[in-house]
């Protein structure tokens, strides 16, 4: 990823809440099929490793996963929030008129070699883990032992788990860092004025961010 310093992240913990809060994940890898692409719900495990281990599963009908058994290295892609920013969003574009359209986003990109599994005691806590994730909060959350032992024994042969330890981590907050105090607040405002949430959720990101750097 083209990562210029005034937009780059290397804080593991901010890392780490931007790939917990990416509920669909994009798995990509390269093997003897050319490039292959998954979308996944992942958990990660950041005290697994240097850089934390992410978990997850594909369907066993899904070829993907033959590559990572084979060795091939995976990109995992967090896509967090992201917005259009339009010349007249800047306060300086009054002045002098020297500006252009640009993309605001959030984007982590994790690397690494997955073990493939397929053993079911293994999945099967696997998947308690991601439904105990997803499922909390929910007036009548969804267990395993909701669906019958012989169903879920049949999901489970239907499915392949894996484990990636994270080798490289890097994230890329896009947020107008490169523009004046005054441009970035006009940035905020527009944003925070929008119809649509993510450039909503976008605008609550720069406010963070202009708060840690005050």
């Amino acid at each position: 990823m083209y990562l210029p310093p005034a937009f780059r992240e290397e804080d593991l913990p901010t890392l780490h809440t931007q790939i917990a809060q990416t509920p669909l994940a994009i798995l990509l890898s390269h093997g003897a099929n050319g490039f292959e692409s998954s979308h996944l719900p992942l958990l990660l495990s950041p005290e697994e490793g240097r850089f934390g281990t992410l978990k997850g599963h594909f369907a066993r009908a899904n070829p993907h996963w033959r590559s990572l058994a084979a060795g091939a290295e995976a990109m995992v892609i967090f896509p967090g929030p992201q917005a259009y920013v339009s010349p007249s969003y800047y306060p300086s574009k009054a002045e002098h008129g020297k500006a252009v359209p640009t993309w605001n986003y959030i984007a982590v990109h994790a690397y690494g070699h997955a073990e493939v599994y397929d053993d079911p005691q293994r999945l099967r806590e696997l998947l308690a883990q991601l439904t105990r994730q997803h499922e909390q909060g929910r007036a009548q959350p969804w267990s395993l032992s909701d669906a019958p032992a012989d169903y879920l024994d049949s999901m489970l042969r239907a499915i392949v788990g894996f484990s990636l330890p994270i080798e490289r981590l890097e994230g890329k907050w896009k947020l107008s860092q490169n523009r004046s105090q005054e441009d970035r607040a006009g940035v905020r405002e527009q944003l925070a004025g929008s119809a649509l949430a993510s450039e909503v959720a976008l605008a609550a990101r720069m406010a963070e961010c202009a708060k840690g750097a005050s």
